[in-house]
């Protein structure tokens, strides 16, 4: 399964939270399972980190690609396609960000793992 991961389910995993739940946990922990963040978390958390609502131990950069070498994620970019779809789809949810997920878990064929309950009016596969 490749899961891509939202902001706040990789900031949870790395930080060990217990909010993040158990089936997101044992999915994601499954070395079977490609896990992914894309390039739209690590510029949420960029902006969140200069605004004040964020404290990392270092800037988003470094510190996603540092998590991800040793969780053994792998990073998504943002494609053209990506940002077409993100034109096409209805208003479920107005977070610029999410809507980007929405768009890379369709065209990418990935499972999306957030605890947003709007993004399952999108019809794509959420944990």
């Amino acid at each position: 399964m490749r899961l891509l991961l939202d902001s706040h389910t990789f900031l949870w995993w790395v930080r060990n939270d217990p909010a993040l739940r158990r089936r997101a946990r044992t999915l994601i922990a499954d070395v079977g399972n490609e896990c992914y963040v894309s390039h739209a978390s690590v510029w949420e958390m960029a902006i969140k980190a200069s605004l004040g609502k964020l404290t990392l131990p270092s800037t988003a950069e470094r510190f996603v690609v540092h998590q991800c070498e040793i969780n053994g994620f792998h990073l998504l970019p943002i494609t053209l396609a990506h940002i077409g779809l993100v034109e096409m789809l209805p208003f479920h949810h107005r977070d610029p960000f999410d809507r980007l997920l929405v768009a890379q878990a369709r065209l990418e064929g990935m499972t999306l793992v957030s605890r947003d309950p709007a993004l399952k009016n999108y019809g794509i596969s959420i944990v």
